[in-house]
């Protein structure tokens, strides 16, 4: 019987025999599951889904530019503040 929950073909097909949380576990939301979309592109859905899942994984990147850019811009602001 197939396993959908604790071991699915998509993300245990790696060439290197690594699955994939053992590498996104190590990073954030954003980072991790672009990791993810990028591991599995092309791989769940096939070819059919190889674009969705890149672009998937472009939107995690783009929301972590975002959140970081708004990180430094609150850090320039309390240190602006602090020093006025």
């Amino acid at each position: 019987m197939k396993d959908n929950v604790n071991s699915t073909i998509h993300y245990n097909k790696h060439p290197s025999g690594i699955e994939c949380i053992e590498i996104t576990r190590h990073f954030n939301f954003n980072i991790g599951n672009a990791v993810k979309y990028l591991w599995r592109s092309g791989l769940k859905g096939g070819e059919s889904t190889r674009i969705e899942d890149l672009e998937k994984a472009r939107w995690y990147i783009s929301d972590e530019i975002e959140r970081l850019k708004g990180e430094n811009n609150a850090r320039i602001k309390k240190h602006i503040s602090v020093t006025n």
